[in-house]
């Protein structure tokens, strides 16, 4: 078993290696990747082959906060004031329906579960009601994964973001709320008034916290010209957010979210780059923060009783985010596929859950419910476990959820565009081709009949031989009465590199971008260097904006 400081290392590179092979594998099968993530983590953790056991998990709890923080200002960065305004009353509506509903089937099924199995009333309602605050929760970090692995776009892709980013706020104040009311209920000494006054500082001054952060960080954006910089001043500003949150105790993700809110609004256009540099940046992060959800899962020596409300929980929980967004999507009046489809969407549970039933552990910790069972130890294991159920249902039902909207494939950026084409997509055939027994005279008289800046020389059978450019002609401006007599075959430039017309597009752009041209010739074939015409940078760009404005 691996346990020591110095086997962290190996554990988090086992736990991104192992994670990246497992999501490769489940996206072979057609299945979310991020049940790849679990998988691995299951494997290697204590359900599994136990190389992370207690005190590795326990000792890469702030990396957890990191990644939730990362998550959650991703998910802000998707909430623009637009849609806010246009969507608001409809997300407000589905928000309360799906969040209430699931908190009050859940807290009463299983308050009289507990009851028949405890017969003290007090002690099962108590147990029901953080059940029930828990369950209101959807786990951003798994709904996000699928929705960016699938590339979904659209209305209900729109709706689920906004959900599952203001559900939090909402599980927070049910969470405080239900375990004010089991101390009160099991004779504690917590006060209803006391618990409502402590979520909103924690959840107010998540929001003031993240605002600040916002903007602090929209002011780096708009000033800093160095696209690396902004990204380390963003992760800093992030890790400094997320540390103030800790110490203060207010909500870890509302925090980051809000800053990442507050970014996207003041700087719609500039925070595009960095809210992709930021993303690309997390994406072992993500890795590693499910394969460490999947590692602490354990699900051995569960009583009886607590496996029927393991069942209970995952089913009312389930019709109730599928029931309450129906009634909040239809009151408001939501898109029809809003109405059918947004509840299929809910169901993933993961790091907010169990980190509430983590705190639920510290405030009720000494709460007995039967004899030798405490009620820390019910909230900590039934949550364990239908986590690994609702994840394992939750990230297929979001794909099949907005498959059958036919949003999918829909969120294309350039790079996708750029990597499905080859060059023979782009190739510009009408370019002028230069001999090299053109004279310069000729060449300048091309040049200034076309917008080229840079064109293909060709020997008598039409093999690509070199480029010539505006460039190599400005030593010659200041004689013109040598342009008769000089031939471009005298002042040729050797293409430094020249792209077959079935080269893909995405290499023959890196190719640009190493030697630094906007321009390379384009050949048949390495073997046979026939011209066919020329690779240009300005050229691509149209089209592949062209293609997506069709898209």
């Amino acid at each position: 078993m691996l346990s020591s400081s110095s086997s962290i290392l190996f554990i988090l590179g086992i736990g991104i290696f192992g994670g990246i092979g497992g999501a490769w594998i489940f996206q072979k099968l057609k299945i979310p990747q991020v049940l790849g993530y679990l998988a691995i983590g299951i494997l290697i953790g204590k359900s599994g082959f136990q190389l992370i056991n207690n005190d590795v998990i326990s000792s890469l709890n702030n990396f957890n906060y990191f990644a939730l923080g990362i998550i959650g200002f991703m998910v802000g960065g998707e909430l623009h004031g637009s849609t806010l305004k246009k969507y608001g009353k409809q997300f407000s509506a589905i928000l309360f329906g799906e969040g209430i509903l699931a908190f009050t089937l859940v807290t009463v099924s299983i308050s009289i579960v507990l009851y028949i199995f405890t017969k003290n009333f007090a002690a099962s309602l108590a147990a029901g009601i953080v059940f029930g605050a828990i369950a209101s929760a959807t786990d951003p970090a798994s709904t996000m994964s699928v929705l960016w692995e699938y590339r979904s776009k659209g209305v209900l892709t729109t709706t689920i973001i906004a959900i599952v980013a203001l559900d939090d706020a909402l599980a927070m104040t049910l969470y405080g709320l239900g375990t004010g009311l089991a101390q009160m209920i099991l004779g504690g000494d917590a006060s209803f008034l006391s618990q409502l006054s402590r979520i909103g500082i924690e959840l107010f001054g998540a929001v003031i916290l993240g605002a600040i952060a916002g903007y602090i960080m929209n002011l780096i954006v708009r000033y800093s010209s160095d696209k690396t910089r902004t990204m380390v001043f963003g992760i800093g500003t992030l890790l400094i957010l997320i540390a103030l949150s800790l110490t203060l105790e207010v909500d870890v993700i509302l925090a980051t979210m809000t800053m990442g809110i507050v970014v996207t609004n003041l700087a719609p256009n500039r925070s595009k780059e960095f809210f992709e540099l930021i993303k690309s940046f997390s994406a072992p992060i993500y890795v590693l923060f499910f394969v460490l959800v999947g590692a602490r899962l354990v699900l051995t020596n569960m009583p009886g009783f607590l496996w029927v409300i393991v069942g209970l929980y995952v089913v009312f929980r389930s019709v109730g985010k599928m029931v309450g967004t129906w009634i909040g999507a239809k009151i408001s009046h939501a898109d029809p596929v809003v109405q059918k489809y947004a509840g299929f969407s809910l169901f993933a549970q993961g790091g907010v859950a169990i980190g509430l039933s983590i705190m639920a552990t510290q405030h009720l910790q000494n709460l007995e419910i039967a004899n030798g069972i405490f009620l820390s130890d019910i909230i900590i294991t039934g949550v364990t476990a239908t986590t690994f159920i609702v994840q394992i249902i939750g990230p297929p039902m979001t794909k099949l959820a907005v498959k059958l909207a036919k949003e999918t494939g829909k969120n294309i950026t350039e790079e996708d565009v750029i990597a499905k084409w080859k060059v023979s997509d782009v190739l510009d055939t009408s370019v002028p081709r230069i001999k090299t027994t053109d004279s310069v005279k000729t060449v300048v008289a091309i040049f200034m009949d076309s917008d080229y800046f840079c064109l293909p020389v060709v020997d008598q059978d039409n093999n690509t031989v070199g480029m010539i450019s505006i460039n190599d002609l400005k030593l010659l401006m200041s004689s013109q009465d040598t342009w008769e007599w000089i031939l471009v075959g005298d002042i040729l430039v050797p293409a430094p590199e020249v792209i077959t017309r079935s080269e893909s597009l995405d290499e023959a752009m890196r190719t640009l971008d190493q030697l630094g041209r906007e321009q390379l010739p384009v050949v048949e074939t390495k073997e046979n260097p026939t011209s066919v015409g020329i690779l240009d940078r300005r050229n691509v760009k149209k089209m592949v904006n062209r293609e997506l404005v069709s898209l």
